[in-house]
């Protein structure tokens, strides 16, 4: 059953948590591409009294930031369509990330540039093995 256009109309922008390179990168290419769609996903909001949609990680950062920041895009934040997490971040709050089953905003795991991507930690496809009886 698809879901009614009220739960995502609103749903324009991405949100990132993830290490500095990562989160640099993201910024630069939305800020600097101007292709047509591609404005829409600036990483700060413009509704929200410029709102931040991204949190920078590094070893210093408490996983209840984290934490809070993982709540507020998913749960909170009705404008987010899509969250992206680096995924070595995602095993800091993996608990919330297994639990989290909702269809938006999407939660998808990334690689990142020292840490590479382990489809057997994934949360998206952990269910979709389960789907197929593995």
């Amino acid at each position: 059953m698809a879901l009614p256009q009220s739960a995502y109309k609103d749903r324009e922008f991405l949100a990132v948590i993830g290490d500095e390179v990562y989160i640099l990168h993201h910024l630069f290419t939305t800020k600097t591409n101007v292709k047509q769609g591609l404005s829409n996903r600036h990483p700060i909001s413009r509704r929200r009294h410029s709102q931040k949609n991204f949190l920078v990680v590094d070893s210093r950062t408490e996983t209840s930031t984290i934490e809070g920041a993982f709540d507020s895009f998913t749960r909170e934040r009705k404008d987010i369509a899509i969250v992206l997490i680096n995924q070595h971040i995602a095993d800091k709050i993996r608990g919330r990330v297994d639990q989290y089953n909702e269809a938006f905003p999407s939660l998808l795991e990334i690689p990142s540039k020292d840490h590479p991507y382990d489809p057997e930690k994934d949360s998206v496809m952990k269910r979709v093995r389960k789907l197929f009886g593995e």
